[in-house]
């Protein structure tokens, strides 16, 4: 009993198949629905008979019974650009893309003459063929909306598609930054095809007005210079790894480029300013007294430690390159300039300790620098003049003749002092009797005095053309000290004009 109830039913649905199979083959209407009097129907089932997949295939492209190329033009409206992050190398873009291109399948004027256009958001977009173009620089990238995608597809009744998209994308941007903080960058968007290559399908940008800017688009670190946009073929070298088979060879490629200018008001007032007064503070020094250690080590130390943390807060914000940047050279040549003023303290301090009175041919920086810095040359070449100008007075107090007048000395003329007895004036009438080296004995500046003063027989007038004269080491110190306070200024607005022409005219 159960198998003629088995049987029985598997006949039924025999029957069933053969005769629904029949019906379809006798009403091809019923597979493929018909498009006659297309304005009775609403949108959705116009559209959902006129994308049916018995006559439309997504998947192929427009033109693959005629085997054109299909032309996607494209337009694009920013209205939001981040100020580029140095330390990233990118920059975000807030834009509106627009792809438009034909497809005689969706071409509706015949069926549905009274119906304009037909608008769809992303429920449409997965019913028809959509370019798939991709951002070849892009860091990250996403549809913008709130509830449902921003996405907007319209269909004319000539079959042209104009698919909408809004996005935000952060995109690398290589900089150059020789020249920052003056500095200009140039960055663009790639958009290239992914699956078709140029011979397939074509990118182009819309003749009138291919790209578009906000009026209400403001940068504050940046300024808008200029933007462009080209139109190119790139090789696809990622063989194996594009879709559609791993093809490899030219695809179109479209580019919008702009050209950034930095603005330096920030780094004016936040970095190059104050560096200008920390190093005018460090020469603030050279009023101070050379035996003025404290105030001078703490003035130097101070300025050179709040130039650096100035400098090291600013160069945070960007990568580290191996080529040498502006900044950084106005960072080392304002380093220079106050390690260059604790520098010249300890210099003038080191003369100042000194006790030896400095011997000078001229009053001059040359004889003076030369003689603070090499004293003993200074001495050797002061008494090669005196012996030059007068051998007669250099004779008289050579030791040979030291040792005739006096016989009765013990040291012989290997001694190296000189018994000189000078005669002042007193009550009892006593002569003072000094011991002098050789060296004192020639700095010593009131001899030749004396010697004219007492009038005493074989002394000899001093040479005519002696023009040496001495000074102290305050004094030297106090007179370095004064040229510095003009030398470092005008060395630094030296430096300032050679600067600051290369940053604006090279």
């Amino acid at each position: 009993m159960m198998n003629l109830k088995t049987l029985f039913g598997q006949f039924l649905l025999l029957a069933t198949t053969v005769t629904a199979q029949k019906t379809l083959q006798s009403s091809p209407t019923l597979a493929c629905p018909s498009l006659d009097n297309g304005d009775s129907y609403t949108q959705s089932e116009f559209l959902s008979r006129l994308a049916n997949e018995c006559r439309y295939d997504r998947l192929l492209l427009p033109t693959y019974l005629s085997g054109d190329v299909v032309y996607v033009h494209a337009s694009a409206y920013v209205y939001f650009i981040q100020p580029a992050e140095a330390h990233d190398l990118n920059f975000k873009l807030h834009f509106l893309l627009q792809l438009r291109w034909t497809d005689p399948r969706l071409a509706y004027a015949l069926y549905s003459p009274e119906r304009s256009k037909i608008i769809g958001e992303s429920d449409l977009r997965q019913r028809v063929w959509v370019p798939h173009l991709y951002m070849s620089n892009e860091q990250s990238s996403s549809l913008m909306g709130t509830d449902s995608k921003d996405v907007l597809i319209s269909i004319a009744p000539d079959g042209e598609v104009l698919f909408s998209r809004r996005m935000q994308a952060v995109l690398y941007c290589w900089m150059n930054l020789q020249k920052f903080p003056f500095d200009e960058q140039t960055c663009s968007m790639n958009l290239e095809s992914w699956k078709y290559n140029a011979s397939i399908l074509r990118l182009m940008w819309e003749r009138d007005n291919p790209v578009r800017l906000s009026s209400e688009l403001h940068l504050t670190e940046y300024s808008l210079i200029d933007y462009w946009t080209n139109e190119s073929v790139v090789r696809g070298d990622i063989v194996n790894m594009r879709l559609g088979g791993g093809r490899s060879g030219n695809y179109s490629a479209l580019k919008f480029t702009f050209k950034l200018g930095r603005e330096v008001g920030y780094y004016l007032m936040d970095y190059f300013i104050p560096s200008m007064m920390i190093v005018a503070m460090s020469w603030v020094t050279f009023w101070l007294q050379a035996d003025a250690a404290a105030p001078r080590i703490t003035l130097g130390t101070s300025t050179m430690l709040s130039f650096i943390t100035l400098a090291s807060s600013q160069a945070k914000t960007l990568p580290k390159v191996s080529y040498i940047k502006a900044s950084e050279i106005w960072f080392l040549a304002c380093t220079g300039f106050i390690f260059s003023a604790l520098v010249e303290f300890a210099f003038v301090n080191t003369i100042w300790r000194r006790k030896k009175v400095v011997n000078l041919k001229k009053v001059n920086s040359k004889y003076i620098l030369k003689s603070t810095l090499t004293p003993r040359l200074a001495r050797k070449e002061l008494q090669k003049e005196l012996q030059e100008s007068s051998p007669q007075l250099t004779k008289s107090r050579s030791c040979s003749s030291l040792s005739q007048n006096h016989s009765t000395d013990p040291a012989g003329p290997a001694y190296n002092n000189y018994l000189t007895v000078h005669s002042f004036p007193s009550a009892l009438n006593l002569p003072t009797i000094t011991t002098q080296s050789f060296d004192e004995l020639i700095s010593s500046q009131g001899m030749n005095k004396q010697q004219n003063s007492t009038g005493s027989e074989g002394s000899d007038p001093p040479p005519k053309n002696h023009t040496w004269t001495t000074m102290t080491p305050q004094e030297i110190a106090t007179w370095i000290d004064k040229r510095s306070r003009v030398l470092f200024p005008l060395l630094f607005i030296f430096f300032n004009i050679i600067y600051w022409t290369f940053v604006y005219c090279l």
